[in-house]
């Protein structure tokens, strides 16, 4: 367990402190909306090109894993699209998100550490795919089928037109496939950039964090109980069981299979309230799902990690 508990515990103290500090007065919510919005343009850009910009493609794309872990993905976030569609009087755009939730796990804040801590650096590669399938897909995906739902009253062709000039000025849309393309060519990375890079990234996840613990002071953490409750399940248990499944499906080594399995298993990502934040749709559930999923996964995580040894 400790391995997990290095890791998740920061994350969460992060979450915590956030909400000392709106619960104290020292910050408000209007804090919360600067820093969601510096992360969303400033931070995760760089982290996101930077991730995928920095692994050579040859190592990205390793098919069986991709569709092990990323096909994991899918299969929870179109059974919690099923719900919320049969359950959840919502909007499509908080449908989506709610099933982003589900499916969505931190393995650039907790996995790749993770990974590290208990593997070494030598054993981190399933984490570094895993990430680059996140900022290059998952995200897109989200983002896509959120412009999508904002632009449906238009004509077929206006809206294309509207959600393709979307995407394109979105900026986790766009660090990623800048990324893949700087990968693709095989540009060396001059170091300035790098550096710049780092620096701002590094900001990414503890600023995310510490706007949802603001975020959360005065909203109910009750609310919404069941809800959250199916979603973090869907998240800690059904996420890597369809992955596992698929792994034996697709005959991935023991390595690949422990990869994919572990870093599906993850609470949901920081990522997800961020998004949510910036559409203004889905943002006190999102934060509660990350909040409790974090803390669970503790158990289950650690509880897979013994199994893999």
């Amino acid at each position: 367990m400790g391995p997990v508990v290095n890791v998740a515990f920061p994350v969460f103290a992060i979450m915590l402190l956030g909400y000392a500090a709106g619960r104290t007065g020292i910050l408000g919510q209007e804090s919360s909306r600067a820093l969601n919005a510096f992360v969303y343009w400033f931070a995760l850009p760089p982290l996101l090109f930077l991730s995928v910009a920095r692994v050579p493609t040859a190592e990205i794309l390793n098919w069986p894993y991709i569709s092990v872990f990323g096909g994991g993905m899918l299969v929870t976030f179109v059974v919690a699209l099923i719900i919320a569609f049969a359950l959840m009087r919502r909007t499509n755009a908080e449908r989506f998100l709610h099933s982003f939730a589900a499916a969505f796990p931190n393995t650039g804040y907790m996995g790749i550490p993770l990974f590290i801590s208990a593997y070494g650096p030598s054993g981190t590669l399933p984490a570094i795919i895993a990430t680059v399938i996140n900022a290059a897909l998952g995200v897109g995906l989200v983002v896509l089928l959120i412009e999508l739902d904002m632009h449906r009253s238009a004509g077929s062709v206006q809206t294309l037109r509207r959600v393709g000039g979307a995407l394109v000025r979105n900026p986790l849309v766009l660090a990623p496939a800048l990324g893949l393309l700087w990968s693709g060519l095989g540009l060396p990375l001059p170091r300035w950039i790098g550096n710049l890079g780092d620096l701002l990234g590094a900001a990414a996840g503890p600023c995310a964090l510490f706007a949802m613990g603001l975020f959360l002071v005065d909203r109910p953490m009750s609310a919404g109980r069941a809800e959250v409750g199916w979603v973090v399940f869907l998240k800690l248990v059904v996420n890597p069981a369809a992955a596992w499944g698929l792994a034996i499906w697709f005959g991935l080594g023991p390595e690949l299979t422990r990869g994919a399995v572990l870093l599906s298993a993850l609470p949901t990502g920081a990522l997800v309230f961020v998004v949510a934040e910036r559409y203004g749709v889905y943002e006190q559930r999102s934060s509660a799902i990350i909040m409790i999923s974090t803390v669970l996964s503790v158990v289950t995580v650690s509880g897979l990690l013994a199994f893999f040894v």
